[in-house]
Formats: C-alpha cells, sequence, structure tokens
C-alpha cells in the first residue's frame, strides 16, 4: 500500500480545490491524486486506460469519494472497490454534500469506512478534512496489502 497517496474522486472543480487546499493546510508528505469521474477513478484503482502503465498493487492510502460523480457513480465504484481482492480493504471515506438518509444507508451497506457531509464553511470543512487526514493516515493501522493474484 502506497502510504503516501490520497484518491480524491470529486467532479465538482470548486469542492475538488477546497479539499486540496484543505489537505495541503496541514504539510503532511501526501501526493493527491484527483479523478473528476468514477470511470477515472476505477482506472487509477485498477491500472487501466490513462493508468495502465502504474501497477494496481500500489493503491492508495485513502480514497476520498463524492457519491455523484459523472459516468459511474461513487456507490458503483465502491461496490467495484470491495469486489476486487487488492482493493477490498481499502479506507474509503464518502465525502459528499448529500444529506439523504438513504445515500448513507447505502454507503454503509456498501462497506464504506466512514460517511461525512462536507460542511458549507470553509473552515469547519478545513477542520474535518483535517481530522480525516489524521485519522486515516497517522492514527488509523491500515491492513497488510493483499498478495498480488
Amino acid at each position: 500500500m502506497n502510504d503516501k497517496t490520497i484518491l480524491l474522486v470529486e467532479d465538482n472543480p470548486n469542492d475538488a480545490t477546497l479539499t486540496m487546499q484543505a489537505l495541503k493546510q496541514h504539510k503532511l508528505a501526501n501526493e493527491v491524486v484527483l479523478a473528476r469521474d468514477g470511470v477515472e477513478a476505477l482506472d487509477y484503482l485498477f491500472a487501466r486506460g490513462s493508468y495502465a502503465k502504474r501497477s494496481a498493487s500500489e493503491t492508495p492510502a485513502l480514497v476520498l469519494l463524492d457519491i455523484k460523480l459523472p459516468k459511474v457513480d461513487g456507490f458503483e465504484v465502491l461496490r467495484e472497490i470491495r469486489a476486487n481482492e487488492l482493493t477490498a480493504l481499502l479506507p474509503v471515506v464518502m465525502l459528499t454534500s448529500s444529506r439523504e438518509e438513504q445515500d448513507l444507508l447505502q454507503s454503509y451497506r456498501l462497506h464504506c469506512n466512514s460517511y461525512i457531509c462536507k460542511p458549507v464553511d470553509f473552515m469547519q470543512f478545513v477542520r474535518a478534512v483535517e481530522q480525516l487526514e489524521l485519522y486515516w493516515l497517522v492514527t488509523n493501522e491500515p491492513p497488510p496489502p493483499a498478495p498480488l493474484p
């Protein structure tokens, strides 16, 4: 597992910029890869398409996943992550503006690790991302990498 990379899956340019700024404020040495839709996220995770040259065994330390995405939605991305042996245990945090109970329930049914509603206030958002990053990348003990098939 690449202990530095965060995969941010976000189609809204403003939300992507805010998240990247919030992550950079803590000066942790994490690389952030931005996927702007579900297909790009899956291509990155499974080393397909424009990411075919990277190793699929080098999974990110954390996936921040929006629900409402073009091409393939966040639920389907999460389904595919959990269905693949290499990514099944990958920490996935749903980072979304949806406060719909059905989205929350569906996310947990598909085994997300956490569900965070994006705060509207920028400073609250920065604090939420800081806590998220510190927990998942510093405090949390991740599972060992899955063996290659």
